[in-house]
Parts: C-alpha cells; sequence; structure tokens
C-alpha cells in the first residue's frame, strides 16, 4: 500500500524537514510540495492525494481557508505552529494536529493512525464491514483515546458532541453519529432514537417504548423502533 502525499506551508525549512520525514516511511510517497494554499487547489483536481500535510498561518489565504474549499477531502494533518485553532480543526474534520517543532516519532504516531484509516478502507473492499480490531479511537480534548467495543454502553448525541458511555466512564468527542456509525460493528449496536445508540448485548430490558442498560432509561422512537424490534426478537 502506498499512501500520496502533498505538503502545504510558506516555509521552506518545514517543507524540507515533512519531505525528508515522509521520505524515511516506506509506504510514503511526496508527490508535491507548494509554498502556498491556493495553487493546490487546481492541482488537486487532476491528481490523486491521500494526505495532505497543511499549515496554518499563511499569507493571503490560510490552511483552514484551503480546507473549505475542498468537495472531496483527501486525509489533512495540520502543521502548525499555534494551538488556538485547535479546536476549529477539529470541526473541520482534520486526521490530526501536529505542532512545531515536529518531532519524528510524533510524526510516526500521527502516520501510524492514516495507514489504520487506508488498511480498514481496504479490508472492507474486500469483505463488507470486516473487523480486525476490537477498539478504535476518538478525539477528546487534545489526545485520542482508545475505547473496545465491548466496553461500551451506549453513545448519546449532545448537539455537535457525543458522550460515549462505557463501563467504566464517559468520554466526550466532537464525532457525529454518520462517522460512529460506519465505525461500529453492526452486529452488535443500533440507533434507536436521533440521539442514542445502544450495545446489543448490554440491554437489560425493553418495555414498551424504553430500553433500560443499567441504571439508564433510553427512549425508542418510532423511526427506529420496528427495525430494532425485528433485531432484538430475530
Amino acid at each position: 500500500m502506498i499512501i500520496n502525499c502533498l505538503v502545504i506551508d510558506d516555509e521552506l525549512p518545514a517543507i524540507e524537514q515533512m519531505e525528508e520525514y515522509i521520505s524515511r516511511v516506506p509506504f510514503l510517497k511526496h508527490i508535491k510540495s507548494f509554498d502556498n494554499a491556493i495553487e493546490p487547489i487546481s492541482f488537486l483536481k487532476e491528481n490523486t492525494v491521500d494526505v495532505i500535510f497543511l499549515d496554518i498561518e499563511m499569507e493571503n489565504f490560510t490552511g483552514l481557508q484551503f480546507i473549505k474549499t475542498l468537495s472531496h477531502k483527501p486525509l489533512i494533518i495540520l502543521t502548525t505552529a499555534y494551538d488556538k485553532y485547535a479546536i476549529e480543526a477539529f470541526n473541520l474534520s482534520v486526521s490530526d494536529y501536529l505542532l512545531k517543532p515536529i518531532s519524528f516519532e510524533r510524526f510516526l504516531q500521527s502516520i501510524d493512525k492514516i495507514f489504520d484509516h487506508f488498511s480498514g478502507i481496504k479490508q472492507s473492499e474486500n469483505s463488507s464491514k470486516q473487523y480486525k480490531k476490537d477498539y478504535f479511537f476518538v478525539k477528546t480534548e487534545y489526545r485520542y483515546q482508545r475505547i473496545d467495543f465491548e466496553d461500551i454502553l451506549f453513545i448519546e448525541g449532545m448537539r455537535e458532541y457525543l458522550k460515549i458511555h462505557t463501563i467504566s466512564e464517559k468520554i466526550m468527542t466532537l464525532q457525529n453519529f454518520k462517522t460512529i456509525e460506519e465505525i461500529l460493528p453492526d452486529d452488535n449496536f443500533f440507533r434507536v432514537h436521533k440521539s442514542y445508540i445502544v450495545a446489543l448485548n448490554k440491554i437489560n430490558n425493553v418495555e414498551k417504548n424504553r430500553i433500560t442498560i443499567g441504571d439508564k432509561i433510553i427512549p425508542i422512537s418510532e423511526t427506529y423502533k420496528d427495525a430494532f424490534l425485528n433485531i432484538i426478537t430475530k
């Protein structure tokens, strides 16, 4: 597997460092570098890129403005000297946020997640929704946190956040329901309400339009009720 990379930064030393890091990873391929965020827009219309290493504060047109122009986004790894853009960046679904100066070790941590992402796509192409791993990672505050599927009780939507209730803790993340549904194994997780996904093997009982999981009562909406009852009574 080869992952094609683009570098966008208005500082030559930063570009050279990122190119050197990319060259040290066998499955990464450096395609091109740009010293501004305007020229890559037309380049991306004609070339396939998997990952963009993107600076934020650039003259005339910022990295965040650039992201907003993309209709079909490659994975974006931000490389910046400023942490003040972190919340806005993750609202734009960037894959990682690397603060300069960037060590090679931190670079590899980011690439490891990228590799897992593309490995997952390849697996799903070969077989519909097969899960090699029994866990996933979510972004919470300024770190990625591992969550084991088996530990999840239910997931609750809270406006732009999700609260993942597990056996031991509650984890807040900026993920949306669509993204999380694509990650969860569909043989044990089911959406029962616009604001709830439940783990079927953690349900204590179902009564009328309510599900009990531990000491929590979860509503079942009419939209999902028939499909849910069909699943649990098979």
